[in-house]
């Protein structure tokens, strides 16, 4: 990405939780990635290797354990009152369940309003209405809209709302947190259309978290893979798909089913055996051996760094 500007700098990002028993759960372990002004950085791994726990720590939602997140140079975890409301101006989240994250009791209105309300953004009721007009107009829903409630709208409108949302204060930096996952496949492609179009008109850089790797494909400039809290490979979209190098990552791509029924029957899926580990207690060495058909001695006694084997393209193996 050179002579890109980086907005989002993660380095070396921790976030462990407590058990009741004291324990730690190691959802995040030392990660690190930029994610450049104006691009999608996709981010993709199996449910529970701590996607969405990364993007919410690096967002400021969960204190960090350990590590620094920069947002245009400014640590996001030292920011403190008005420096924070400031940040959450640049940097909003798409939630992934539109369901969950609309408040039942709020007209669309409202929603779509509160951070113009808290930010102080409109002068009066009448440019408070217009800008929320203008916002359901961006998303592909209609002013009628605004005065009914969220019960009264499907799942993909629903996901619109949250995105004229996150939209309202004018934000460069949106974090998709699985923005499509709880809706209908029909639905999906227009809701990940719809983002692609907003960051051309409105300039936007995206976090965007799935475990859809055909979707993310279409979306991404570079992909980031996450096993059990870590980064194990991380290029730019269309070389991860050509030329996946992790063992983990090979899986997941094998796994996508390809729409021609000869080249579908003649490839192999690559199948992991064995139990995904405990993020409580992971194993020593790589997090993938227990599970790797390709593990070597190696592997098992040392956490393989990630590192650039090519330009631009990073991965955590010590057989690469």
């Amino acid at each position: 990405m050179n002579g890109k500007q980086p907005l989002l700098e993660v380095k070396h990002l921790k976030k462990y939780f407590k058990t009741a028993g004291g324990a730690d759960v190691k959802a995040v372990d030392d990660v690190s990635f930029t994610i450049y002004k104006g691009e999608t950085l996709g981010m993709v791994g199996e449910s529970g290797c701590g996607k969405t726990t990364c993007g919410r720590t690096a967002m400021g939602v969960y204190p960090r354990t350990g590590g620094e997140v920069l947002f245009d140079g400014k640590d996001v975890h030292k920011m403190k009152g008005a420096e924070y409301l400031a940040f959450t101006r640049r940097a909003q989240i798409i939630y992934q369940d539109p369901y969950a994250s609309l408040d039942p009791r709020m007209t669309v209105a409202d929603i779509i309003a509160e951070g113009i309300d808290i930010h102080h953004l409109a002068k009066n009721k009448q440019e408070r209405a217009a800008r929320v007009y203008e916002l359901l107009e961006m998303v592909g829903l209609n002013k009628e809209h605004a005065n009914r409630f969220a019960h009264e709208f499907s799942g993909g409108q629903r996901q619109r709302i949250g995105i004229a949302r996150s939209l309202a204060l004018n934000p460069e930096f949106i974090m998709c947190d699985e923005p499509i996952s709880a809706l209908d496949v029909s639905i999906q492609a227009q809701i990940v259309n719809l983002l692609v179009k907003l960051q051309k008109e409105m300039g936007l850089t995206y976090l965007f978290i799935a475990h859809d790797l055909a979707m993310v494909k279409h979306i991404s400039d570079r992909i980031a893979v996450m096993y059990l809290g870590t980064l194990v490979e991380l290029a730019e979209s269309g070389r991860l798909y050509e030329n996946p190098l992790h063992p983990y990552t090979q899986a997941l791509l094998s796994a996508i089913p390809i729409p021609d029924p000869d080249v579908e029957h003649s490839r192999s899926r690559i199948r992991l055996e064995g139990e995904i580990p405990s993020p409580i207690d992971p194993p020593p060495g790589c997090r993938l051996q227990g599970r790797c058909p390709r593990v070597c001695d190696k592997c098992r006694r040392e956490l393989p760094p990630l590192r650039e084997v090519e330009p631009g393209h990073f991965v955590a193996c010590h057989l690469v």
